[in-house]
């Protein structure tokens, strides 16, 4: 049965790094589906306002480009996994429907759910640091991010390297997925 690892977290929190270690570290192939990629799918116009509005507003909800973008990222998913592939996704769970959806689909799947913790001074410092994001993003997604999720683990990117991230995801995986199941 193939496995599926969705990271979610705030912009900054490390998923992208944390997705790429993974893809390196795990013994078997997974495919990289994050959102970016999705995101990066998108004619170019669409990555700067006003057009980004379309895509995920203010950081907060999706504009109605966004919804059925997402939406056909979590159909993607689903359709490579059935076929046997092992997936690597990442996310920004901002509108409760997305979780509901992933849910519906995941729920029966072995879909693992991660959240990435990390204080909120840390993320506006790699946000800042970076130099590719919008400032003010990490702000606008800390206090929803994590409202409509339970996770089969939960990691903190302040406290914890991005090597140990990564050894305690593909520890967890050797268990059963409980995640989606409860969402669903």
């Amino acid at each position: 049965m193939p496995t599926i690892i969705f990271i979610n977290g705030t912009l900054s929190s490390g998923k992208t790094s944390l997705l790429k270690l993974l893809q390196k570290n795990l013994p078997e192939p997974y495919l990289d589906m994050s959102v970016d990629k999705f995101i990066w799918m998108l004619p170019s116009r669409y990555l700067d306002r006003p057009l980004w509005d379309e895509v995920l507003g203010k950081a907060l909800q999706a504009g109605p480009v966004g919804w059925s973008l997402f939406s056909g990222m979590h159909h993607a998913i689903a359709a490579a996994a059935s076929r046997g592939n092992n997936i690597l996704a990442d996310h920004v769970f901002v509108e409760k429907s997305w979780v509901d959806e992933c849910a519906e689909l995941f729920g029966g799947m072995n879909a693992f759910l991660i959240g990435l913790q990390c204080p909120l001074e840390v993320l506006e410092q790699r946000e800042k640091d970076r130099k590719d994001r919008t400032l003010g993003q990490a702000r606008l997604q800390y206090d929803v991010i994590h409202k409509y999720t339970k996770y089969d683990l939960e990691l903190d990117t302040s406290v914890l390297s991005i090597e140990e991230c990564a050894d305690r995801i593909i520890q967890r995986i050797k268990t059963p997925p409980t995640a989606f199941k409860q969402l669903r």
